[in-house]
């Protein structure tokens, strides 16, 4: 199973980045040789403002740009991509959702022109494990992690036929020690690797 593990924070020292590594070092825990290739958006400065090359790659009439087609030979190589990212208004930050916007293009990801199949990422596992500075309840009086999972899992995934099989909320990011947070993202990346032997 190759794993795709992208990154959106800027600060290479944030808990998102260190959930980041405890997932991968779950993975590589349970499976030593798990293939594991990070995507740091930040550090990789990565653009995620689309551009009229983008629009016309969209309405298919151009292809897309290089920084594009090389995210998406990432994923190609990839069985399962794992999103790690902080919780901003209640979804993703602007960076991974510019990712998604640029990344995830009709004729790639979806498709609707003609006979074209709708659906093109069947093939692909995705996990979520968003990092969030609330509490649950918090979540649960508002719905927001229901929300979340409409707009994203449903919304963005199963549009393009990508199955979530997990979809994490790691809560209060703020508290003081987070190593409950981390201990949950480590069994995570366990789970994800026998996952891989089932």
């Amino acid at each position: 199973m190759r794993n795709l593990v992208v990154i959106s924070h800027p600060d290479p020292d944030s808990l998102t980045h260190a959930v980041a590594a405890a997932v991968t070092d779950g993975l590589r825990d349970s499976d030593p040789a798990a293939s594991v290739e990070i995507a740091d958006l930040a550090a990789e400065g990565f653009d995620p403002r689309e551009t009229a090359q983008d629009l016309a790659a969209h309405l298919l009439t151009a292809t897309p740009a290089s920084d594009v087609l090389a995210e998406q030979q990432r994923i190609d190589r990839a069985d399962r991509l794992v999103l790690v990212y902080p919780v901003y208004w209640w979804s993703f930050p602007a960076l991974l959702k510019g990712w998604i916007d640029r990344v995830f293009t009709n004729g790639w990801a979806y498709g609707y022109a003609g006979d074209d199949e709708r659906k093109k990422l069947g093939r692909l596992e995705v996990v979520l494990v968003a990092v969030a500075g609330a509490d649950a309840g918090t979540y649960a009086r508002h719905g927001y992690f229901g929300a979340m999972r409409t707009q994203i899992d449903h919304g963005i995934f199963d549009y393009c036929g990508a199955r979530v099989v997990r979809h994490e909320l790691l809560l209060e990011s703020h508290g003081e020690s987070q190593q409950a947070n981390l201990d949950a993202a480590r069994s995570l990346g366990r789970a994800l690797a026998m996952r891989r032997a089932a």
